[in-house]
């Protein structure tokens, strides 16, 4: 038996693409005890893992804050006397935890982000337009390294048993319609439909009697822009605030289909087995990170010379017209939608 540690530290959408790895990995060797370090509130996301599976929850920003932080990480992590170190992260913080790792003997292997291909596929001129290696495949590749070859077998997170229904009042009555799920925002700008294109999709699901949205998000302004959409169409419902990330992931596996951005909804989607129609701008599917068994076909995007001009979506538009989301016409997204 050996004793495992996955390290990924976030972001939720990078998180939640190492579940179908470790869920995979770890049913494959139910002998080995594999432990994921990451941040406390990504916890419900590993709530479903096979038994042998064990979650590390840390706060970054206090206990664990600076190279202090690290340290106390480091020996509180050390006396759990693990075997290897699998690193999906490979940024300073786990550079310093690696080190300190391989200096005392432990195995340590990190995870390649393939810069050079990414910095190839998003450079101004002379962009080379290739299916990159999926954030899935890098890190089922590290696991590899450590000398584990295994099979990809996740589905979701629930398998075969649907959670119950969350607890609020809008669903009550059950699902006696077609639901749909829309998670309009992302981090970055450039990774975010236009919301005066957004409403004019919401404002046609809203016509249709047989439908019912649920609209997702978090933060302040994220609640106040989704509150006055359904003042304006009060056959949306809100669940901004609402709900647990655990309510959120039991909603979502009963949706016919989520409508998202390249974001961490997107993914949380994927590990219910949800389809999802993503829409993408200042990113592309091609950099590798398109959800668990999610399907180029419902990638929307529009050829642009200019993108993709960024991985993670965070440059600003250097044309200043985000032309990427706007030249999405909104027509397209509701025919995919009805499709």
């Amino acid at each position: 038996m050996s004793r495992i540690l996955i390290i990924r530290l976030s972001a939720l959408g990078d998180v939640a693409m190492t579940v179908p790895v470790v869920h995979s990995f770890a049913k494959q060797y139910p002998q080995h005890q594999i432990s994921v370090l990451s941040r406390t509130s990504f916890a419900p996301i590993f709530r479903y893992m096979p038994a042998n599976v064990r979650f590390i929850g840390v706060d970054l920003k206090k206990e664990y804050k600076g190279l202090k932080g690290l340290n106390r990480l480091y020996k509180t992590l050390k006396a759990e006397q693990f075997d290897m170190i699998a690193d999906f992260h490979s940024v300073l913080r786990t550079y310093y935890l690696d080190f300190r790792f391989r200096w005392s003997g432990i195995r340590t292997v990190r995870m390649h982000k393939g810069y050079r291909e990414k910095e190839k596929l998003t450079r101004k001129k002379n962009k080379i337009y290739i299916p990159l290696k999926s954030t899935f495949t890098r890190y089922k590749e590290v696991l590899e390294t450590l000398g584990y070859s295994f099979e990809y077998s996740f589905s979701s997170i629930f398998e075969d048993n649907q959670p119950p229904l969350p607890p609020i009042p809008e669903i009550a009555e059950g699902k006696t319609k077609r639901w749909i799920g829309v998670a309009p925002f992302a981090r970055h700008k450039g990774k975010i439909y236009p919301l005066e294109l957004q409403e004019k999709v919401l404002a046609h699901l809203a016509r249709q009697h047989d439908t019912k949205v649920f609209l997702f998000g978090g933060g302040a302004e994220e609640k106040k822009t989704v509150e006055q959409w359904v003042r304006k169409y009060p056959a949306l419902v809100s669940v901004v605030g609402k709900l647990t990330m655990d309510e959120e992931l039991a909603l979502m596996s009963y949706l016919d289909v989520m409508i998202s951005m390249d974001s961490g909804n997107m993914h949380l989607a994927s590990l219910v087995g949800t389809r999802v129609i993503s829409l993408w701008g200042a990113t592309h599917p091609y950099a590798g990170f398109m959800g668990w068994k999610q399907s180029m076909d419902d990638a929307l995007q529009i050829d642009l010379y200019c993108r993709p001009c960024s991985v993670s979506g965070k440059k600003a538009c250097y044309r200043g017209d985000y032309a990427c989301m706007y030249g999405l016409p909104y027509e397209k997204v509701i025919a995919k939608i009805e499709e």
